[in-house]
């Protein structure tokens, strides 16, 4: 319809300079179409011969003034340099995923799909950032775009790199690719800082029509590639502090290591009941235990007890705010950054054997079928009577020879296998995942490298921590009558995939001669499954299963339970690990107070506890990521000139991504090292292709490569392929 009221179905028009912005406004609608005379007036309401002429007569101006350009001898459009001075009149709120390349897509909750933003376009916003953001005109089928204009709020002020300091000023380049602008540095805010220096700085300012933002630096981190500096970096890099404020490791220290006997008789008390922990070999915060018994009628009773953190840390108080802000432990290659200090994480709380310990616990009483007869929730006291290795309970659950507690071991594991096989028949995920582990020297420099195993024992503690989460949720998200509201609860939910990378998915594993079926979620998680027992031993396995994790969603926590499409668990949360998890925390204390028949809890206020909960998880997972990335590339330095087997584990027009079997450490074969032919990307296929030999690289193929080169600060590798093992 056009914008002009009128009388009759056309009218005379007079020139003037809101006509000329309305023919504009005309074009604006869809910037990218061209229209001619005809065309144009219709979209006016426009039909006399007198007005099309003036309107003939703004056309010709506004090509002078280069507002519209020709694009044949009739028609016009808008000149796409102007096209992002015109908005739709739309604002959404999103944040900001900023690209190494300085362009940014926008998540924001108000649109099905992410919003690019080019990267003259984004402002002075930085990756992370809230921002508000002006929607231009759709493009056909493209993507939505827009701009960036307000920053609503900054994901963090603090930033790590390497400082360059001339005579007049510094910059710091940044540590992270997603922080695409160098910090400009005036030499009055270096502060003591030497040329070359990884430091933190302070983000300050942005000045309008400054190419840089201003920053000052606030701590000195050390010299690129030391080992400390760069662990150290990489936590700064990811928003976690290095240190606990010593306010709250003097709170810590006041709390004694003792439990009153007051306390212990206002529990049940599992003192003198078989109680073990497995972990792994170098664990020292042990927050999950088991106990197991054998009752009169001939059922088991096993009791999941987890460690009482909530006892101890009082919500609002010191350690708990400091608790709250990291969200979460972190474990990098060679230490681990816990979310409480050492004096609950590896003492007070931790369920340390022959010591008495308060515990928060989900007790099942089974039968030898694994089938649940009893369940009980509730506060505890335990005494574990030792303390075992994944390693030492593998060993006899294979036959090895064990201790007094042999038998009871080998029951739980009975136990744990006939719930694993019961939870798999109800539609749960094998998710397989092959974990890189280090052997590192007392300068945790790498001296080897190894391949994490799944085993029972590993299966045997998870299955119980399932059951348990899965319990504790459903005792407080299934409503009992109709008049009843559910009670605000954080949930670990787990969307279903989205269909479009499912397809993708199946498409790609077709080209290994795989399938999996996507009639209905049954078929194919059925058919999923049977794909990870047949890849199982082959060289496609780890990339083919990597790719499955990445096509399905990621849990998050929230207080809105749509359920675990990976576990089929209409109910789930996080109850098992308090002492490196936030979440689970708040699970504790949610508990208690319902248990004790609090009202139901303020929703907002705990989805917004969620938010940020998955945020943290989320930075801690690529903190983990950098430092393994890190020793990889440490591990590779001393192999520079050394042949290794890899697999072809991506392709792109800048070259082929190899990842070496020994360490799983991923390197670029630059295109333009393969000289032998001229390359070309087939993407569809996930390879390159030589024009004229037909020579093809393939994703999944086995490869021997040929280590050219290591970057230890970029983690990067350059390899070369050796011709003739190909």
């Amino acid at each position: 319809m056009s914008k002009f009221s009128q009388k009759s179905k056309s009218k005379s028009i007079s020139p003037n300079n809101s006509f000329e912005k309305q023919i504009v406004e005309a074009y604006s609608i869809n910037p990218y179409e061209p229209l001619n005379i005809k065309q144009l007036c219709k979209k006016l309401g426009i039909s006399d011969p007198s007005s099309k002429q003036i309107v003939q007569n703004f056309i010709f101006k506004l090509e002078d003034k280069k507002v519209l350009i020709p694009t044949s001898r009739s028609k016009h459009k808008l000149n796409p340099n102007l096209i992002s001075q015109i908005s739709t009149g739309q604002q959404i709120i999103g944040i900001v995923d900023m690209k190494a390349s300085g362009k940014a897509y926008i998540i924001s909750k108000d649109t099905d799909e992410d919003i690019f933003v080019s990267s003259n376009n984004t402002g002075n916003s930085f990756n992370g950032d809230t921002v508000k953001v002006q929607l231009f005109p759709k493009r056909g089928r493209h993507k939505n775009e827009g701009k960036v204009v307000e920053v609503l709020k900054r994901a963090t002020e603090l930033f790590v790199g390497k400082i360059e300091i001339s005579k007049n000023f510094a910059f710091l380049i940044p540590d992270k690719a997603k922080a695409p602008n160098d910090f400009f540095i005036p030499t009055t805010k270096i502060n003591g800082a030497k040329n070359g220096d990884k430091v933190i700085v302070k983000f300050t300012e942005w000045p309008e029509h400054a190419k840089n933002p201003f920053a000052e630096v606030v701590e000195i981190l050390g010299k690129p590639g030391d080992n400390d500096v760069e662990m150290k970096s990489i936590l700064a890099a990811n928003d976690f502090p290095i240190s606990f404020p010593k306010s709250v490791l003097e709170l810590a220290k006041k709390i004694e290591n003792v439990v009153s006997t007051e306390e212990i008789k206002s529990r049940r008390d599992y003192r003198e009941i078989f109680t073990c922990t497995i972990d792994p070999e170098d664990a020292k915060d042990f927050d999950d235990a088991l106990s197991l018994q054998k009752l009169g009628n001939g059922n088991w009773e096993v009791g999941v007890h987890i460690a009482d953190v909530s006892y101890y840390v009082k919500k609002g108080s010191a350690i708990d705010k400091e608790a709250y802000t990291r969200g979460t432990s972190i474990y990098l290659v060679d230490r681990v950054v816990p979310m409480l200090p050492e004096q609950l994480s590896n003492l007070v709380c931790s369920l340390r054997p022959d010591e008495e310990k308060l515990t928060f616990s989900a007790v099942f009483e089974l039968n030898d079928k694994a089938e649940i007869k009893k369940e009980w929730i509730g506060r505890t006291v335990i005494k574990s009577n030792r303390r075992y290795s994944y390693d030492e309970v593998q060993a006899m659950i294979e036959g090895a020879e064990g201790d007094e507690y042999k038998d009871l071991l080998l029951k739980l594991n009975d136990l744990s296998s006939k719930i694993r096989e019961e939870r798999f028949k109800k539609g749960s995920i094998a998710f397989r995942s092959q974990e890189i582990r280090f052997k590192l020297d007392e300068n945790s420099k790498p001296i080897g490298a190894y391949v994490r195993q799944q085993k029972e024992a590993h299966k045997l503690i998870e299955d119980f921590m399932l059951l348990a989460n899965k319990t504790i949720a459903e005792r407080i998200g299934i409503v009992k009558g109709k008049s009843s509201k559910p009670r605000t609860f954080v949930y670990r939910i787990h969307n279903s995939p989205n269909p479009e990378k499912l397809q993708t998915f199946a498409e790609f594993i077709k080209k290994f001669g795989y399938r999996v079926s996507l009639t209905n979620r049954k078929s194919f998680v059925s058919t999923l499954n049977e794909l990870f027992d047949e890849i199982k031993g082959k060289g496609e396995e780890h990339l083919i299963e990597t790719i499955a994790v990445r096509t399905m969603a990621k849990a998050i926590y929230s207080t809105n339970n749509i359920g675990h499409y990976g576990l089929s668990f209409s109910y789930y949360t996080h109850f098992t690990s308090p002492i490196r998890r936030y979440p689970d925390l708040m699970v504790h204390r949610l508990i208690e107070h319902y248990l004790n028949g609090g009202a139901s809890v303020n929703e907002a206020e705990f989805e917004e506890y969620c938010e940020h909960c998955s945020d943290m998880e989320r930075k801690a997972v690529d903190a983990e990521r950098e430092s393994v990335r890190y020793k990889q590339a440490e591990f590779m330095l001393e192999k520079v000139g050394q042949e290794f087997a890899g697999v072809i584990s991506g392709v792109s027009k800048w070259g082929v991504f190899v990842e070496i079997d020994e360490v799983k450490a991923e390197g670029l074969v630059p295109i333009a090292s393969l000289t032998d032919d001229y390359y070309y990307l087939d993407e569809e296929n996930y390879q390159i292709v030589g024009r004229k030999s037909n020579n093809i690289y393939r994703l999944g193929d086995a490869v021997v490569v040929f280590v050219q080169s290591v970057d230890l600060v970029k983690k990067q590798m350059e390899f070369s392929f050796i011709k003739e093992k190909y």
